[in-house]
């Protein structure tokens, strides 16, 4: 079993390839490059970024994208479609009004300024999505004016998947991208890869332990994107509704689909919604299973999670 990690997308990633044929190895290799060629067109936080071209653009008309901006665009508007709106790629204004304005990573080392945060008024994003005009014949984008993409999670799931895709052609393989997992199939002795779900509340603890032979899962919280303004908290989970970060009794959510977008997505509505509308939410969505866990400690799960538990003797 080979390993890499690796810093990407502002995240810890992991590559596992399981395989010991000569040239593993320097095949492992290049998924920080594929990685790094997916930041340069994804991220909102590079200024020379094709999305960042794209967010300026806004109300000039259609742009012409690359394939990647393009399938990614269309997984971020699918996530809007399943979400019921509530997870969407037009909250970047929400997120720089609400102090999130550089990488993670950097946001220890700068301090807030609170003038300058005037600049973003916070802003409700019902609806903007379904005003974005996509020519499929085309490839063009044309966003209105004030409309202001952030692809963040669906970007992640989007790339663990591509990479997982990339390496089955030699080896199964798991990639996982900043929490969001995609496996391409079970391992060459046909036994499932272990997944950990880590404990919101002690990192180095685990709530659950999952198997997959194949599929993708996702957890998302607030626990770990979080920084102070003022004396208040803030996370990155941002409720469209309300154009603010979302404020509901769950601290995360795990949720196992056939595919990482898919995952992701279901992941993030379940934690804006709350236990109580997220539970009814998954009773519309079966292929989903999820596991929440509550700001009072309980964990609740879909009857569908324990199928992929693995047992005590750790029996496949």
């Amino acid at each position: 079993m080979l390993l890499l990690h690796f810093r990407a997308m502002g995240c810890q990633m992991e590559a596992r390839l399981d395989s010991d044929v000569p040239g593993a190895q320097m095949l492992l290799a290049w998924i920080p490059v594929w990685f790094e060629v997916w930041e340069s067109i994804l991220s909102r936080f590079r200024d020379d970024s094709e999305l960042s071209r794209l967010n300026a653009q806004a109300g000039r008309g259609p742009v012409k994208v690359s394939t990647v901006l393009w399938e990614v665009l269309r997984e971020a508007m699918e996530a809007a479609e399943m979400s019921d709106g509530l997870v969407v790629p037009t909250i970047l204004p929400a997120l720089l009004a609400s102090g999130y304005t550089w990488s993670f990573e950097l946001m220890a080392s700068r301090l807030w300024d609170e003038q300058a945060s005037m600049a973003y008024a916070p802003v409700t994003t019902v609806g903007a999505w379904r005003s974005i005009v996509l020519d499929e014949r085309r490839r063009t984008v044309a966003l209105p004016a004030g409309v202001q993409l952030d692809l963040g999670g669906v970007a992640k799931g989007w790339a663990a998947e591509q990479a997982a895709r990339k390496l089955a052609h030699h080896a199964p393989a798991l990639v996982n991208a900043g929490g969001d997992i995609a496996v391409s199939g079970p391992q060459r002795d046909g036994s499932p890869w272990r997944v950990a779900v880590a404990d919101p509340f002690h990192p180095d603890r685990d709530v659950a332990i999952i198997k997959l032979h194949r599929g993708a899962v996702a957890t998302s919280g607030r626990d770990y994107r979080r920084w102070q303004w003022g004396m208040e908290w803030k996370h990155h989970i941002i409720d469209p509704r309300r154009g603010a970060p979302a404020e509901t009794d769950l601290v995360s959510v795990t949720a196992i689909a056939e595919r990482a977008t898919r995952a992701e997505t279901a992941a993030k509505t379940v934690l804006i919604l709350g236990t109580d509308e997220g539970m009814r939410w998954l009773t519309h969505h079966a292929d989903v299973a999820a596991l929440l866990v509550r700001e009072d400690g309980d964990i609740l799960t879909t009857a569908t999670w324990s199928k992929y538990m693995v047992d005590e003797e750790g029996v496949r």
